[in-house]
């Protein structure tokens, strides 16, 4: 588990094919490793990665197709720059929100402008998400946990800080960047607590208006 308050900025230095899938080389920064082994988890642009060698300046980590299809990984390169959190311990501080690293989707940002001191961005969630995506909740963009400002439709608007786009690589985007995103776990797990028993029919995995109006979650 994380927290989505990003620890350091890392860079990737190395992508190889390995056995059909890709193995990375991450180089940390400023990010302490002074604690991590091998085993442990650190989220990479909100992908959670498992430390498979530690060569002192950064870390390796195997990276599988299922990874590569789901996540915007697939668009990094040697150089690209990349949100780093270590796992959550039971004493650290819950400053942002609870983030598993699974990426349930793949955004696109559609615009950036300034405000004031802040930036203005406007991102596209694909259509599934949509619907666990709410105004002031929660929502994980490539691993920064943060606060959603206005939604319409499958789009949302963050508004960043001078912080957050010192401490993360929301500095570099532009519109067309992918971006992964995690939706808030509780919207996720309320959906399927609703559809109760029927969560063990095949292709039960989502909640429709007829179901929610049968079952009295709708009033007319």
């Amino acid at each position: 588990m994380f927290t989505g308050i990003i620890e350091a900025i890392g860079t990737i230095r190395a992508l190889t094919p390995k056995g059909g899938d890709v193995r990375v080389l991450v180089e940390t920064g400023k990010l302490d490793l002074g604690d991590v082994k091998l085993g442990d988890s650190i989220a990479v642009n909100g992908v959670c990665l498992t430390a498979v060698e530690l060569p002192g300046n950064g870390f390796w980590a195997d990276v599988s197709r299922e990874t590569l299809a789901r996540t915007a990984f697939i668009d990094l390169k040697a150089g690209s720059r990349v949100n780093l959190e270590k796992a959550l311990t039971p004493t650290s501080r819950l400053g942002g929100h609870l983030v598993s690293g699974h990426v349930d989707g793949v955004g696109e940002v559609v615009s950036r402008e300034d405000n004031a001191r802040a930036v203005q961005f406007r991102i596209r969630a694909p259509r599934e998400l949509a619907k666990y995506i709410a105004l002031k909740g929660s929502i994980t963009v490539d691993g920064t946990s943060l606060t959603v400002n206005s939604v319409d439709g499958a789009e949302f608007e963050l508004t960043i800080v001078p912080h957050t786009l010192g401490e993360t690589i929301m500095a570099d985007y532009r519109p067309g960047r992918k971006v992964n995103l995690e939706v808030d776990l509780l919207a996720r797990y309320l959906e399927r607590l609703l559809l109760g028993d029927k969560a063990a029919e095949p292709k039960a995995s989502s909640l429709t208006e007829g179901f929610l109006a049968e079952h009295g979650y709708l009033k007319n």
